[in-house]
């Protein structure tokens, strides 16, 4: 897989720092190299002897630099931990904290006059062996100590670096988290867990409007910036090379976008490189891959409201098949009518429904048309429900999953009403009227009154045209008897309008991450504002450079609201045993170098 122009996994790191030696540090090198193996030696010959009165000892045995060194001492350490961890397990729990640590760049001082500008040493021509030795050590205690994963996934936990360290101490940590995962298969769910949360943690706090303003505002001092250079630089030569640092614009100003951006392309690379090989799909590792990262999304993803990019990677890995799609679809609308779900997960599963049929390309127009199929009969089962009872008025708290689905029908019509109607439009409209959707938007429960301002007047617009439904007298009436609220609050009151009481969440908005982006954008649904004059709704005044001005008709309209991390267990179905051609075994991602 490609990541900025090079192939992720078969590279090792880009380089930023390097360090060099003199020959007489090699050869002092050399002769220690010879006493360390002489020790160790020493040690597995009394290995028995080396209980918990020696602790000690070990830990400075443990704390011997031997990563970086000749292959022989690594061998001679490699042995030493294996009878170290066969003869004495109590020693297990220090042997894998030992290994984990290197998962990361090491940190070292650099000082500049008086100011601390250290960071992570990023020697490019042994990060690669360190990393292939890390992971040697820790199969061969794996082999002789079968509990080692009970032991090791804590650990692993423990010693993830914090979230505001650099971009490539998180890069190359995942990395070699997923690659834990491939020879202890049993820890894969709970690492891709532990992954997904922290990435989580990051997106939550780096908001879309917030991303949207630092980079816009970066590209237009760039711009500035450009223009100032033609304007007093018109004497130097017009072949002079520019700085290509960003000429690929794939760098995110953002500064937690950027390390998020990081994550989420290491995360994409491993599911393509689990999945594939040479092109094709292994229909069990696939299967399993899915089950694993549908578990995750029950878990922590669904419950997280306002998360902006982590949940593509269920896009990405849908977009790999038809089935996998189908299964994902299949898994939230059982979700969604699930009575014995929260209402608010049910209500994330309908909105994951309907953008999810909006923007995935690769769902071709049959499958959301079974899904309307699904979703428009519950919603017509619902309104008899509640026609004759006492609860059949508009309230939020009494229906909100019903509403929520009526905002996914409306949009996912917005954005594919266009391709229902394609090739047949006789037959389109027969569909689309057959649908009766007059009578869910005529019903008491009054879903125009709660749905987004934007998708209402967009899906009154096209029901118009195509005379399905007359929405405008119910927006009117809507409008009248929307009062403001009178908030009170330290700084006195405040009088404002709940333009989005659904409080809504379109999790497939457009991407905004520039290099785990490339993999999103070809598979990618981006709104089409409609060429027909027919359809007339009101223009919003869009801030001038924002990456969405092109593309989403709701830019501006979904508030932010407070982002949570939610940790709610949820259900797991699919149909993924349904047989499919998927294809020859995938790749292993233990004989990729980082």
């Amino acid at each position: 897989m490609e990541i900025e122009g090079r192939d992720f996994l078969n590279t090792p790191p880009k380089k930023t720092v390097r360090f060099g030696g003199t020959v007489a540090n090699t050869l002092a090198k050399l002769q220690k190299d010879a006493q360390i193996i002489s020790w160790l030696q020493e040690f597995r010959t009394c290995v028995t002897q080396l209980g918990k009165d020696h602790e000690q000892l070990i830990y400075v045995v443990l704390k011997l630099p031997w990563l970086g060194r000749s292959q022989a001492v690594v061998e001679e350490y490699l042995a030493f931990l294996s009878n170290l961890v066969s003869a004495q397990t109590v020693y297990l729990r220090a042997c894998l904290r030992m290994v984990v640590t290197n998962f990361a760049p090491k940190r070292i001082r650099i000082q500049e006059g008086n100011v601390d500008i250290s960071d992570s040493d990023d020697e490019d021509e042994n990060l690669p062996r360190t990393f292939d030795h890390c992971h040697q050590a820790l199969q061969l205690i794996a082999r002789y100590v079968p509990s080692t994963s009970r032991f090791l996934m804590p650990i692993l936990s423990d010693k993830f670096p914090f979230v505001q360290k650099s971009s490539r101490t998180l890069e190359c940590y995942v990395h070699n988290l997923l690659r834990v995962s491939i020879y202890i298969p049993d820890l894969r769910r709970d690492i891709l867990e532990l992954i997904i949360s922290k990435m989580l943690t990051l997106d939550v706090s780096a908001p879309r409007s917030e991303i949207e303003e630092v980079e816009s505002g970066a590209q237009q001092d760039a711009n500035g910036a450009s223009q100032d250079e033609c304007l007093f630089d018109m004497d130097e030569e017009e072949d002079a090379p520019l700085d290509s640092s960003r000429a690929d614009g794939a760098v995110m100003v953002h500064p937690v976008a950027e390390r998020l951006d990081t994550m989420m392309a290491v995360l994409l690379a491993y599911i393509k490189d689990i999945c594939h090989v040479n092109g094709s799909l292994d229909i069990e590792k696939t299967k399993a891959v899915y089950r694993d990262l549908v578990s995750v999304f029950d878990k922590v993803v669904l419950p997280t409201h306002a998360s902006c990019h982590v949940q593509y990677y269920m896009f990405y890995l849908c977009s790999f098949r038809l089935g996998l799609a189908e299964a994902f679809l299949d898994h939230l609308w059982k979700m969604l009518q699930a009575p014995n779900q929260p209402p608010v997960l049910r209500q994330a599963a309908a909105g994951y429904m309907g953008s999810f049929m909006a923007r995935a390309k690769f769902l071709p127009v049959s499958t959301v048309k079974a899904c309307l199929d699904l979703l428009v009969p519950w919603l017509h089962l619902y309104i008899d429900s509640q026609d004759a009872g006492s609860k059949a008025f508009c309230d939020i708290n009494l229906h909100g999953p019903f509403y929520t689905a009526c905002q996914a029908v409306f949009y996912t019509l917005i954005f594919r009403h266009s391709a229902i109607l394609e090739g047949n439009m006789k037959k389109g409209l027969a569909y689309l009227q057959g649908l009766n959707l007059e009578r869910i938007v005529m019903c008491q429960l009054n879903p125009l009154r709660v749905c987004l301002p934007a998708v209402t007047n967009m899906f009154a617009a096209i029901t118009r045209k195509y005379q399905l439904v007359f929405c405008y007298t119910i927006i009117e009436r809507n409008n009248r008897n929307l009062l403001p609220v009178v908030s009170c609050s330290t700084g006195g009151n405040s009088v404002s309008t709940n333009t989005n009481p659904l409080d809504t969440f379109f999790p497939f908005d457009p991407y905004l991450l520039k290099s785990s982006g490339k993999l999103i954008e070809p598979i990618y649904q981006v709104w089409e504002e409609p060429s027909d004059c027919m359809i007339d709704v009101p223009k919003k005044q869009v801030r001038k450079g924002s990456m969405e001005e092109e593309d989403d008709f709701l830019h501006g309209e979904t508030p932010q609201g407070d982002s949570v991390v939610g940790m709610t267990p949820g259900s797991y179905d699919s149909h993924l045993h349904s047989p499919r051609s998927f294809g020859s075994p995938p790749v292993s991602f233990l004989q990729r170098p980082f």
